[in-house]
């Protein structure tokens, strides 16, 4: 009997990871319907991750208030996972970009103290792993805020509690964790993030990042001695010497946040997804593995669920067929096929408007699916 694994990421704006594999699922299903078909949720670390996990581990998503990136109050969600023993967290739905447009953006004072409610939230719900997923954010904070909501007290020279975002770093005098969440002791973070920055310098978080978020060449300078303060803050009172720590500088330096206030290990985020899905076994006496996102390039090949996933495959079913299926193909996909994916297709039937093509996804993965398997099948 052939055995199909479907592990796509979401399409951007259309459909979630879940979604993905059931069209696919169905058009290959129209050639081969009595296939084995197993059906695993993909990400990789980034958006959609929590939603992916919670769909392919049958766990569920929590909501609650939190502070988003400007101070305000925000609704975000979390996944639990695993009996509730791991939280799966994107730190972007409480601190993300898309809290900020052109006329609030300032990472002078932006935070991310919702990010440690949500991960203030998971411990007390009785998580014992939490995945953090630290892409997309509006801040340049450190995870100053973050250590913060979890009960750490940064303080001025004065004694006094440092108010939100990374310019107040510079006043930072003292890091007292004396009244941080006691459970926080027994939890293991897993840190989701292929950036590779350092927290400060030319290739660090205000340098690189900063702009995005809406950071003046001053405030680059600014803020980036602000983070070089509290680097040698955290090497003082913490003993964790994190400055120059490729992926400190992920997330506005939320990575030297994580890593400095709680027991943390980085990560690949597509590598983190492999593992928690169990994806090596499904595949390992795979015929065919289907794998996709809305884009695939040359960048595809830089931690994306694609190459994870062919990457997992080839490991340990060399003799897999290993197919991705994208919304759009972009430059030098010729690239990938060496790292494990063996063909690129494109769902999209022809030209056509973008919103079209974003409405019409479901029916044109399920058109292409059955095209390929007809394709498979007439070579067998």
């Amino acid at each position: 009997m052939m055995k199909i694994v479907l592990a796509p990421d979401s399409y951007k704006n259309s459909l979630t990871a879940k979604e993905v594999a059931t069209a696919m699922h169905k058009g290959f299903a129209k050639v081969y319907p009595e296939a084995d078909f197993v059906d695993v949720p993909m990400a990789d670390g980034g958006e959609g991750t929590v939603q992916s996990l919670v769909d392919a581990k049958n766990g569920q998503i929590i909501t609650e208030e939190v502070t988003n990136p400007l101070g305000y109050k925000t609704e975000a969600h979390y996944g639990l996972i695993d009996d509730g023993k791991v939280a799966v967290i994107e730190m972007a739905e409480a601190s993300g970009i898309q809290y900020i447009n052109q006329f609030t953006q300032n990472p002078y004072i932006t935070t991310t103290f919702g990010t440690g409610e949500l991960i203030k939230s998971a411990i007390q719900k009785g998580a014992k792993t939490i995945i953090i997923g630290i892409g997309g954010s509006a801040t340049n904070d450190g995870g100053a805020g973050m250590a913060q909501a979890l009960g750490a007290h940064l303080l001025d020279e004065k004694g006094q509690e440092l108010q939100y975002g990374g310019a107040m770093l510079e006043k930072l005098d003292k890091i007292d964790t004396t009244d941080m969440l006691p459970e926080l002791a027994d939890v293991k973070v897993v840190i989701a993030s292929d950036v590779t920055n350092p927290l400060t310098g030319p290739n660090g978080a205000s340098h690189v990042f900063g702009p995005q978020k809406g950071a003046s060449e001053e405030m680059v300078e600014f803020l980036d001695k602000a983070l070089s303060h509290y680097a040698e803050v955290l090497k003082r009172d913490l003993g964790k010497d994190l400055e120059q720590v490729p992926g400190a500088g992920a997330a506005g330096g939320l990575g030297a946040g994580l890593l400095a206030f709680t027991h943390s290990e980085m990560r690949s985020g597509v590598d983190i997804v492999v593992d928690y899905t169990d994806l090596k076994d499904k595949v390992k006496d795979a015929d065919v593995v289907v794998t996709g996102e809305g884009q695939i390039d040359f960048q595809t090949k830089f931690g994306k669920t694609p190459i994870g996933v062919a990457k997992a495959t080839k490991a340990v079913n060399p003799q897999a067929t290993v197919i991705a299926i994208a919304g759009s193909v972009g430059e030098k996909i010729s690239e990938l096929y060496p790292l494990g994916i063996d063909a690129i297709f494109t769902c999209v039937p022809g030209v056509e408007e973008l919103s079209k093509a974003i409405q019409d996804t479901d029916k044109n993965l399920q058109q292409v699916s059955e095209n390929i398997a007809r394709l498979i099948k007439n070579t067998k």
